[in-house]
């Protein structure tokens, strides 16, 4: 079930109503929400509630056993690693890993034969198995206690909201309060129904229309000017940030409603002054995650320089592997390690911890010339997140640099109008506004104009533009991840 389709207005309401009404009893509430997201997660395919279960029931009996026993602590733990990361790796990287061995094999003029698997990724497979697995891992620890309760730790799991795209909760959050009596907040709904129309406007207006600019530009790039490629690499900054942004907007909201805080998962990264903010601020959930449990038992930066380094470029080609099964991601890693590593040495990493123009209305030139190079060189690295594979990318750079001549035929060859591009182009505009006034907040809505005339009528145009571009057929970009 898509966030931006008819069957979630009409689900997420009945949910709601349901699910307060069974407020009194904690047991119930939680045996309907978790009816709820298996029925969320259903509808995609119903056959894989069979490997969400299978893994919770796993990552829940592992749970209670490293807290009973002394010894076999480790075995455990590697069964749980083994359990989840094993899923992941056959489901997502299988098929991968014999297409990279045969094309290695080919430079050797040797054609192994080898067999592929044909299956279906299994939609938020690579979230959830982060989420179980940071619970197993803080078990271990002894950073968590682990729950006595099946039905608590599947719930926490499960929790439809956040279960197909993030954020990637950590269960030291959100398991206690699927453990404890929530109270109906009135001004918690009240912002989360904001987030969740901020959240749409993101996706169904701006993400969706970037879309249909990006796709056949990328599609054709060699027969397009350097404008349209321009147009094509800066567009998919914008959809790529606001179609998964869009998400956890809506994801965060919806969990408002039902009286749950999920962590912030964006912080206005395109405000960023260098790479190092740009990854505190952009898809926070996972950049910690890999934090917390690769970076920091690498021994983070309290090593030598060549060691940081190394843990430097682990961080980021296992992120950019996180993201899918293509050399590209890779690639599209390293890129950012090497914007990154210069900021270590210089000692600069964690120069910019504060929001950009703090008590200011707008930033100095300096900050501007920041913000500029900062979305140049992470909307350069965004190309070969894209492409199909490396060399697609390197040629989409070559022919924009190769036909720099101002040719605005390629609207045509797109299939649109420049009314088309006028429209996107206002709502883009219209997003950085108000999120560059809300920057020090949560999300884009956070703070509304104080005259009531005013406010409604930014919830008349949001809910009208939504309305006019709502097509439920389009997915979110991370749902592939």
């Amino acid at each position: 079930m898509l966030f931006n389709s008819i069957e979630f207005l009409l689900f997420l309401p009945i949910v709601f109503i349901i699910y307060w009404i069974l407020s009194k009893k904690l047991i119930l509430q939680n045996i309907f929400l978790l009816a709820a997201s298996y029925l969320f997660y259903g509808l995609w395919d119903y056959r894989f509630l069979s490997l969400i279960i299978f893994s919770s029931l796993v990552d829940y009996l592992i749970g209670l056993q490293l807290k009973k026993q002394v010894n076999g602590r480790k075995a455990l733990l590697f069964t749980s690693l083994f359990v989840n990361i094993g899923f992941l790796m056959v489901f997502k990287y299988f098929n991968f890993f014999i297409d990279s061995f045969v094309d290695f094999c080919s430079i050797f003029s040797y054609k192994p034969s080898v067999t592929t698997l044909n299956i279906v990724l299994p939609v938020g497979i690579s979230f959830y198995t982060f989420q179980t697995l940071s619970y197993s891992i803080d078990v271990y620890r002894n950073k968590l206690e682990p729950t006595k309760s099946m039905l608590n730790f599947f719930t926490y799991v499960a929790f439809f909201p956040q279960l197909v795209a993030g954020p990637i909760e950590r269960a030291i959050n959100l398991l206690p309060q699927i453990e404890n009596k929530r109270l109906f907040d009135y001004v918690k709904a009240k912002s989360g129904m904001r987030q969740i129309l901020w959240g749409l406007f993101k996706k169904v207006a701006i993400a969706d229309s970037c879309a249909a600019f990006v796709d056949p530009i990328f599609a054709d790039y060699t027969n397009f000017s350097s404008i349209g490629l321009i147009l094509g690499a800066v567009f998919f900054a914008i959809q790529i940030y606001c179609d998964f942004s869009g998400y956890s907007d809506i994801a965060i909201g919806v969990s408002k409603l039902l009286g749950i805080d999920l962590m912030q998962n964006f912080s206005f990264p395109y405000f960023s002054r260098d790479i190092a903010e740009f990854w505190r601020r952009w898809h926070i959930s996972l950049s910690t995650w890999f934090r917390d449990y690769v970076y920091i038992p690498l021994g983070g930066s309290k090593v030598s320089k060549i060691l940081q380094l190394r843990n430097i470029f682990v961080i980021f080609l296992v992120s950019g592997f996180w993201h899918g099964a293509n050399w590209t991601f890779v690639f599209w890693g390293f890129l950012h390690a090497l914007c990154y590593i210069p900021l270590i040495f210089l000692k600069r990493n964690r120069k910019n911890l504060d929001v950009i123009a703090q008590n200011k209305i707008f930033p100095n030139f300096v900050e501007v010339i920041q913000v500029f190079r900062m979305f140049v060189i992470v909307t350069f690295a965004w190309v070969f997140f894209r492409a199909n594979n490396i060399q697609e990318g390197f040629g989409y750079l070559e022919h924009m640099f190769k036909n720099m001549f101002f040719d605005n035929s390629f609207l045509n060859k797109v299939g649109l109008e420049t009314e088309n591009l006028y429209v996107v182009t206002f709502f883009i505009i219209v997003m950085f506004v108000f999120e560059w006034f809300n920057r020090a907040y949560s999300f884009g809505l956070y703070n509304m104009p104080k005259n009531k005339i005013s406010r409604y009528v930014l919830y008349l145009f949001l809910c009208l533009t939504i309305i006019q571009y709502l097509s439920g057929k389009n997915e979110f970009i991370y749902f592939q991840f």
